[in-house]
């Protein structure tokens, strides 16, 4: 039987995803005596010798516990605030100044669980064990609820942690007193039993993605981990089930709006609202149904042996179709299904009738599983993951899950991917997973990463591509036109091409002047048809590619700017008026030349002569003089 504060914290994270009161009192009169079972981890001490033995420990339901492996380390008892409940003072004190990891023993009480391992990881402790403060069975150690500070740092718990009995504890602490160096050995390899050569796990989930921290944390892990399990499904290594949880309403309160709000099949499976507002928004009937699609997705998949299918469709809808942004609904789901070729008729036939008063086979056979059986304990609260009938424990989170998974094959019976976690899946081998493809190249949004195959558009040449990558995806920026013509019409014809891409345009395609459509299908408009082109009196249109040709009535000239006719050759009167006008030029230029030549250069002469003369005279008797001076010498030497 589970300790009281530790149900008490199981049904406080259940209460978020409860909106009516009734089903809460179902569901705690159901379940309060239902069967709960402690996964435990083995421990032995292994020195002093005196002390060797060996125990259990309830591995907690936070943090990372080693499944198939085990760590050997020193226990340590700090001196002071032995229940962890503040921060340790100093740098790192548990951290290990020897070859042995310290194992860090606290005192439960006083403060939550994951808190007391928070603080204890921080101050460098490889591992927690918290002894109990009573003799009783041992309980599992739960997170707090999330409306607590705890959000802060529940998710980065990265260490075990395990409950110990109080006499266990108590032998611990006396060898510590005794400065004996306390070696235990914590041991996870057979906390997930190996029956035979394939792992059954099953996983517990919901459709809503209301629901605060929880879905977030559920939708992630199935985001990161389906390439793992799509890998071990096709490969025959795993068998894999989802599961989702329903409740029903009381009789008495079937015909109350409450229970048609958030029932199908007359009160029969039920879920919270999602937005706990009875008056707006989704209601729980609309969980339970898509609850049921996600159900038979999986349940129609496995029948033609594609069960994989199933995690492509959770995250495929979780994208598309999210109540934040107003898309969950039926269409959408059914958008998702032609895009994974699933058989939308199959799936509704196996859906049935939410409105009638009869048992749901699928969602009966739901109700039925919840409840523990074998190893394995009642299932309250999401997410839930069941391995090999054993409830996980701890972050459900991608590497963590699958080293569980791993760890129930047989040592040396491992698949490959439990050796390599990043392993591709090759979905887009088949049809192009699902994912947009160019019909036209070989660009396709579909890529295959460890995480199975992602629907993104992608970058080409330098050229990004936008779009969801399910059903469209178009090449956006200024280099758009280099890469498939930006997905735009374009065609060739008598010598002359057009296209819909623009350089200038960031994104769209546009049919080019003389065409028209939607710039992927573009067609010649017949301006001459419309009557939109050579309108003008005396004229005749001609239709072309991309254009039109005006022609005027005999001689005529057409001009396109003005939609009109001019003559191509001119009257015998314009020609007689234009030659008698080049004639009077002629003539006037004929008179200035004479007139220049004649009258105005003479008078110009004379000037310029009776200038010159007055230079004249100087220019005799400078040179009379210049030879009476030569003249001279001559006639001395004769003397």
């Amino acid at each position: 039987m589970i300790e009281a504060d530790c149900m008490a914290a199981s049904f406080r994270n259940l209460v978020p995803l409860l909106s009516l009161v009734l089903l809460v009192a179902v569901v705690s009169e159901n379940y309060v005596h239902g069967r709960f079972v402690v996964e435990t981890e083995n421990i032995k001490v292994l020195s002093p010798v005196n002390m060797r033995s060996k125990h259990d420990g309830a591995i907690g339901n936070f943090g990372v516990p080693d499944y198939g492996g085990y760590i050997v380390g020193s226990v340590v008892y700090p001196p002071k605030g032995s229940f962890g409940c503040d921060p340790f003072e100093g740098d790192k004190p548990f951290k290990s100044r020897s070859p042995r990891p310290s194992v860090v023993l606290l005192d439960r009480g006083g403060c939550f669980f994951a808190l007391k391992v928070w603080n204890a990881q921080q101050a460098g402790a490889a591992a927690v064990l918290v002894a109990d403060d009573r003799e009783e069975p041992l309980i599992t150690m739960d997170s707090p609820e999330e409306s607590t500070d705890a959000d802060g740092y529940i998710e980065k718990i990265n260490i075990p942690s395990a409950l110990i009995e109080k006499s266990f504890g108590d032998r611990l602490k006396e060898g510590l007193k005794n400065n004996e160096d306390v070696v235990v050995k914590l041991d996870w390899r057979e906390s997930v039993p190996h029956p035979d050569e394939r792992v059954e796990y099953e996983f517990w989930t919901n459709s809503n993605d209301e629901c605060g921290a929880r879905c977030d944390e559920q939708m992630d892990f199935v985001k990161n981990f389906k390439g793992h399990a799509q890998i071990l499904d096709r490969g025959g290594y795993t068998m894999f089930t989802p599961h989702y949880i329903t409740w029903f309403c009381p009789q008495a309160f079937i015909l109350s709006s409450q229970c048609k709000s958030q029932c199908i099949n007359h009160g029969r499976y039920c879920a919270p609202d999602p937005e706990k507002d009875f008056e707006e928004g989704y209601q729980g009937k609309d969980v339970v149904i898509e609850n049921l699609r996600q159900l038979c997705v999986h349940r129609v998949a496995n029948e033609s042996s594609r069960s994989w299918v199933w995690w492509d469709f959770v995250t495929d809808f979780h994208i598309r179709c999210s109540m934040k942004q107003k898309r969950y609904s039926k269409e959408c789901a059914e958008d998702v299904m032609q895009t994974l070729d699933l058989p939308i008729e199959k799936i509704k036939k196996c859906m049935g009738d939410p409105e009638a008063d009869v048992d749901n086979d699928v969602l009966k056979i739901e109700q039925a599983v919840q409840v523990g059986r074998g190893s394995r304990g009642d299932v309250t609260i999401l997410p839930t993951m069941v391995i090999n009938n054993v409830q996980y424990r701890g972050k459900l989170e991608r590497t963590s899950v699958l080293k569980a998974v791993c760890a129930g094959f047989k040592e040396g019976t491992e698949p490959p991917v439990c050796l390599n976690g990043d392993l591709e899946t090759n979905e887009c081998l088949e049809r192009n997973g699902g994912c947009w493809r160019n019909k036209h190249s070989n660009i396709t949004a579909c890529k295959d990463t460890f995480r199975g195959r992602v629907c993104e558009c992608p970058v080409v040449n330098g050229v990004q591509y936008k779009g969801d990558g399910y059903t469209s995806c178009h090449a956006f920026g200024p280099a758009r036109c280099t890469v498939d013509n930006g997905g735009c019409w374009s065609d060739t014809r008598h010598g002359l091409t057009f296209s819909a891409c623009s350089d200038s345009e960031l994104s769209g395609c546009h049919c080019p002047q003389g065409f028209r459509g939607d710039g992927h299908k573009c067609e010649d408009i017949d301006e001459c048809k419309e009557r939109s082109a050579c309108q003008c009196s005396g004229c005749g249109c001609k239709n072309t590619w991309g254009g039109y040709e005006c022609k005027c009535k005999g001689d005529l000239l057409y001009l396109k700017e003005q939609d009109t006719c001019i003559e191509r050759h001119g009257s015998r009167l314009a020609w007689f008026v234009t030659f008698v006008v080049l004639a009077a030029v002629v003539g006037v230029g004929l008179a200035g030349y004479v007139f220049y030549r004649y009258r105005l250069r003479s008078y110009m002469d004379s000037e310029i002569m009776a200038i010159m003369s007055q230079y004249m005279p100087l220019d005799n008797q400078h040179s009379n003089r210049v030879q009476s001076m030569e003249a001279e010498p001559l006639h001395q030497g004769s003397v």
